[in-house]
């Protein structure tokens, strides 16, 4: 088969070269319409109970997570000269196209009892212009009898004063969102500046879209230092300008077809896909590493170009194929999760593996084609003494050492083993953040002071029209908000009955002593008068569905991480099921907070599922390539281990699971085969032309394959550890432990691997071998038709090379 396929690339190249160049102007076209993800990205599978439940809450209530919070810490709040700047902030804030509305101490309301209409009126209770220091005093004091404020627009106890932003929902989710934000940020930073205090942000619009922000900066970083790592590398290994445009060319057009991929599948950009360009431009090398040392390597003893060409692809083109499908296995494999963002990664990033082996295949020959073949000077490292010294010192240790190296292996699984025990499971919304991140201090701010920001809604179905007007449910639900409030995870909540004690305090003239649930006899008249106006006068609206059927109760909660919010969802579930009998009430507790604590531990689950679905793919791929559950059982051993030195490493130094974390698994396991790969089927070769004597083929097989093992992996290693630089802790530790756990691959496959096939000689018997499902490097039919071919085509035409 390979020998046509070289055939047909060796011949077609300009043919293949405007196909190629076209297909690059489409996917460039339509990489100008991709963008960054605007909207929050549910981990949960859409048949979940708690996802239907959110959404359910959604379609009642509308979206609850689309407030940004600003705040400040300040004595001197109530001074009038800082009030009034306080007070212009809060009205240029609300000018910012997008922001619906904002709430204020300065802009805050009370109600006065409108006898003759029989209904509340509103009035500021802070008048637009204030004529002294004592009459703002006076209305101080007026604002802070009023218990409806109290942890919501201010903490009296630390002095700590906040603004409310509403921020329109459609708008979130377009790109229209980042030019609201940085106006926001523009504000308030003259307003920091002016008055040289510190502001604190936070909600989870504002969380988003910084996060974004830092996202789209880090493609431009990794994708540079992915380049420039790969320039380094392929120079010093290569010694030739052209082995590093070349290869540094493909990969880069590979990027271009996956931004417009992207695009046509309607994808955005996250914190996962943001680095595939990276990712893509990693493997690409190693791809472009293996190809052009086997092209040196055949050129070396023909001396003949196109010959060598024809060879490369011939020799290694099934093996090379097998190695992209194992790495497009291991990032595949998050398609099973059937959490979106995690489909679309494993999607558009195995995909593009795939096409990014074929693109090599296929440009590197038409390229090197028309260009100079290499000089000695670019063939020396093939015998640079240094690697050869280490091939020699590898050969050694197969040889006299093996032993030793089968109980260091058998010491290090049982140490890992023990490490792995201590990994603990995480998720926190921001811990992906370092400690020092504005995002994560100004929240662990408002946390402090305000109990927290995450929403977590408790939606209350009494089952029957006008159920929620029933002094009995205003009375299960004061009972459980005062249960609930209670927990230091807990902010105080807001509901109905806070509207209704506000407003049972106005009816008896904003007497303090009077702020709470009316009576049976109480609840009808404040019920009139409240419900008795529109727009703002309309108090109720936003807490009742049109039925008056269904309510809700709201609190935010502090980012406690999914382990501690597990307890806290049960607790609550309690007592909401000993409040609220279910045969009258359908009481669901849902919002942000709990999707996605549900999401990370159903994601936990499903990513666990994932990486026994990539063994378990590139265990089958190993029997197809080789026939012999033997051979896939010693081809495994040498990449299993250091999955589990990996979970040692985490557990030991209290790296937790969570998503990125444990994407290092299926997606190091896809990779580190490659190496395995390369030296079976060369292994297997020389197998046949030792005449099947193990200990030798071991050798020369090392000896071929073992310094392009090295040099992808060292391409790897700092190319996956470039991720360590992210702001991102999660990325952080995906780059920093693929990268160990490719390090210590590529050394189980030289020592370990090698030592399996010596020393276990009666299990990697000729059967091993002798039938495999597809043929690997086994062309030498091939290779020799191939050299009739060109010599029939030479004595008919002395110039031809094809």
């Amino acid at each position: 088969m390979w020998i046509k396929v070289s055939s047909f690339i060796l011949r077609k190249k300009y043919f293949i070269l405007a196909l190629l160049a076209a297909l690059t102007l489409f996917f460039a076209w339509h990489a100008r319409r991709v963008e960054m993800s605007y909207e929050y990205t549910s981990l949960l599978p859409k048949e979940d109970q708690a996802f239907q439940d959110y959404r359910n809450f959604v379609k009642i209530f509308g979206e609850e997570g689309n407030l940004i919070i600003i705040g400040m810490q300040d004595s001197g709040f109530f001074q009038l000269d800082k009030f009034e700047r306080w007070r212009k902030l809060c009205t240029d804030l609300s000018s910012v196209e997008g922001v619906e509305n904002l709430l204020s101490v300065t802009n805050s309301y009370q109600l006065l009892r409108d006898t003759v209409q029989k209904k509340f009126a509103i009035q500021p209770v802070f008048p637009d212009k204030l004529s002294s220091q004592s009459e703002l005093d006076s209305l101080a004091d007026v604002f802070r009898s009023m218990p409806f404020y109290k942890g919501v627009l201010y903490n009296d106890s630390t002095q700590v004063y906040g603004l409310v932003i509403t921020v329109n929902k459609d708008k979130m989710h377009t790109r229209e969102r980042e030019s609201m934000i940085k106006s926001i940020n523009r504000i308030a930073n003259q307003y920091e500046r002016e008055n040289k205090v510190k502001l604190h942000y936070s909600g989870l619009p504002y969380i988003r879209v910084m996060t974004s922000f830092k996202i789209k900066k880090e493609i431009f970083l990794f994708s540079f230092l992915a380049v420039v790592i790969c320039v380094i590398f392929l120079y010093v290994f290569f010694r030739s300008v052209k082995a590093v445009i070349i290869p540094i060319s493909i990969v880069l057009i590979q990027v271009v077809w996956a931004m417009g991929m992207m695009a046509l599948f309607n994808f955005k950009i996250t914190v996962l896909t943001g680095m595939m360009p990276a990712i893509i431009i990693i493997i690409g090398i190693e791809n472009s590493i293996y190809m052009l040392n086997k092209y040196n390597f055949e050129f070396s003893q023909y001396g003949n170009k196109i010959k060598a060409l024809q060879r490369v692809i011939i020799r290694i083109g099934t093996a090379t194929f097998m190695t992209n499908l194992t790495a497009a296995a291991g990032f595949g494999t998050s398609i099973m999760t059937k959490s979106d963002m995690l489909i679309e990664f494993g999607i558009i990033t195995s995909v593009n593996i795939i096409c990014l082996f074929m693109l090599t295949l296929v440009l590197i020959p038409v390229i090197y084609s028309f260009v100079d073949p290499p000089k000695p000077r670019h063939l020396k490292y093939l015998e640079g003494r240094s690697m050869t010294r280490i091939i020699d010192r590898l050969i050694l240790i197969t040889k006299r050492n093996r032993t030793v190296v089968y109980l260091t292996a058998i010491v290090f699984v049982v140490l890992g083993f023990v490490g792995a025990s201590f990994i603990k499971t995480s998720g926190y919304m921001v811990d992906d953040l370092p400690k020092k991140d504005p995002i994560y201090q100004d929240l662990k701010f408002f946390e402090h002071h305000f109990q927290g920001i995450m929403p977590l809604e408790i939606m209350v179905d009494t089952k029957k029209p006008n159920g929620v007007i029933q002094i009995s449910t205003f009375q299960k639900m004061d009972q459980l908000e005062q249960k609930l409030s209670e927990y230091p995870e807990l902010s105080p909540p807001l509901s109905l009955l806070n509207l209704l004690k506000f407003a049972r305090q106005a009816y008896y003239n904003g007497d303090p002593a009077f702020y709470g649930l009316p009576s049976n006899m109480e609840k009808n008249f404040i019920l009139a008068y409240a419900s008795k106006g529109k727009g703002k006068e309309d108090l109720l609206h936003s807490f009742w569905d049109s039925t008056k059927q269904v309510t809700r109760i709201s609190f935010r909660a502090k980012d406690i991480g999914t382990k501690e919010m597990d307890v806290l969802y049960r607790r609550v579930n309690n007592d909401i099921d000993s409040i609220f009998p279910p045969e009258h009430y359908q009481v669901t507790a849902s919002g942000s907070s709990i999707t996605f604590y549900k999401g990370t531990q159903y994601l936990f689950h499903s990513l666990f599922t994932s990486v026994g679905l990539a063994i378990l793919l590139i265990s089958i791929f190993m029997a197809i390539m080789f026939s012999s559950p033997r051979m896939v059982v010693i081809s495994l051993i040498p990449n299993l281990i250091p999955l589990v030195l990996t979970g040692a490493v985490m557990g030991i130094l209290g790296i937790p699971i969570k998503a990125s974390t444990i994407l290092v698994f299926s997606i190091a396991f896809g990779i580190s085969v490659d190496s395995t790969i390369q030296f079976l089927t060369k292994y297997r070769f020389e197998l046949k032309v030792t005449g099947w004597d193990i200990r030798r083929s071991v050798i020369l097989a090392l000896r071929e394959t073992g310094i392009g093992m090295m040099y992808t992996a060292a391409v790897l290693f700092f190319g996956f550890g470039i991720f360590s630089l992210s702001t991102f802790g999660g990325t952080q530790a995906m780059g920093v432990l693929v990268s160990l756990t490719l390090l210590t691959a590529i050394t189980s496959n030289l020592i370990l691997l090698p030592s399996l096939l010596s020393g276990l000689v009666t299990l990697t018997e000729k059967e091993s071998f002798e039938a495999p499902l597809i043929p690997i490097e086994d062309e030498d039919e091939e290779i020799r038709k191939l050299d009739e071919m060109n010599s029939g085509e030479n004595s008919h035409n002395p110039d031809s090379h094809v």
